[in-house]
């Protein structure tokens, strides 16, 4: 009888360590940091080069956006701007001449000036001369306003050409973070609309594992600290892995349904996230625990 005992304990001292799933602290499922890239300019995507599944590096450029009408549109603005730089130049040489005209009056006006002086010129000499100065001012004035007229065409010019230039920059699609397309949205030479998905991507070399603990089991963690991770390896066997707490939610919630706490179910609890560097078992969705 005392046999017959001893073996049935030791048989739920094994199967207590093979199941595993009675000493579980926290139940989850492996979630990462989703991306989605939308197009940001209107045209024909006449290169995509991505699949799902494929890993792609910061900065790889993966399709472009067709930029047939914004490069037509840049050279109507540069033709502009040149025509309008030539009569900018032509401006400033009508200026120069005026200027150069009135300093030969003043020089004139300081001579008459002193012969006035000395009566051997005449009040209408003197008035002429200052008049033609008067004149020579105004003109100068009036040119300087066109030229502002100019300046100001030319920024507006130059704003509009950055605009193209910024357009055709982003005809270019460049993967902004490494990891790997979980999802594809669109094919070469379907039209792409400004603000419209075209993929979605994921750093999946580290994972977050997010699972709910009760009331009673805050005290017990802290964020950094390490835990163990569990995940299916077959039916009856886990595999274990190394995680870290990276968030503790600060509010209560209700339990959500597919989700089993150490005991039991209960009506309260509170979101973690375990950070596990992902050594290739760990897929997004997939169930995992975590033992404190």
């Amino acid at each position: 009888m005392k046999l017959i005992m001893i073996l049935f304990l030791i048989g739920l001292v094994f199967s207590a360590c093979s199941g595993g799933n009675d000493l579980s602290d926290a139940y989850g499922n492996f979630e990462a940091t989703e991306i989605t890239i939308s197009a940001e300019t209107t045209g024909k995507l006449i290169v995509f080069n991505i699949e799902e599944g494929q890993t792609i590096k910061e900065g790889e450029i993966v399709g472009v956006i067709d930029t047939t009408q914004l490069y037509l549109k840049m050279e109507q603005l540069e033709a502009s701007k040149k025509a309008i730089s030539t009569k900018f130049g032509s401006v400033i040489a009508q200026i120069n001449v005026l200027k150069e005209q009135k300093v030969n009056a003043e020089k004139d006006q300081k001579r008459i000036e002193a012969m006035f002086n000395s009566k051997a010129a005449t009040q209408k000499q003197l008035d002429d001369i200052n008049g033609n100065i008067t004149v020579i001012n105004k003109q100068i004035n009036q040119i300087e306003t066109q030229n502002g007229t100019i300046i100001n065409e030319l920024k507006s010019l130059d704003a509009q050409i950055a605009q193209v230039d910024d357009f055709l920059k982003k005809s270019i699609i460049v993967n902004p973070v490494e990891g790997t397309v979980l999802n594809k949205y669109a094919e070469p030479y379907e039209i792409a609309v400004a603000g419209k998905p075209l993929y979605k991507i994921a750093d999946i070399s580290i994972m977050y594992l997010k699972a709910y603990v009760s009331g009673d089991q805050l005290p017990k963690i802290k964020i950094g600290q390490q835990v163990k991770i569990l995940i299916d390896k077959n039916k009856k066997e886990l595999n274990s892995l190394t995680g870290t707490i990276s968030w503790i939610s600060s509010q209560s919630e209700f339990t959500p349904k597919i989700i089993q706490t150490k005991d039991e179910r209960v009506n309260m609890v509170y979101a973690i996230k375990v950070k596990v560097k992902n050594d290739g078992q760990l897929k997004i969705g997939m169930p995992g625990e975590v033992r404190f």
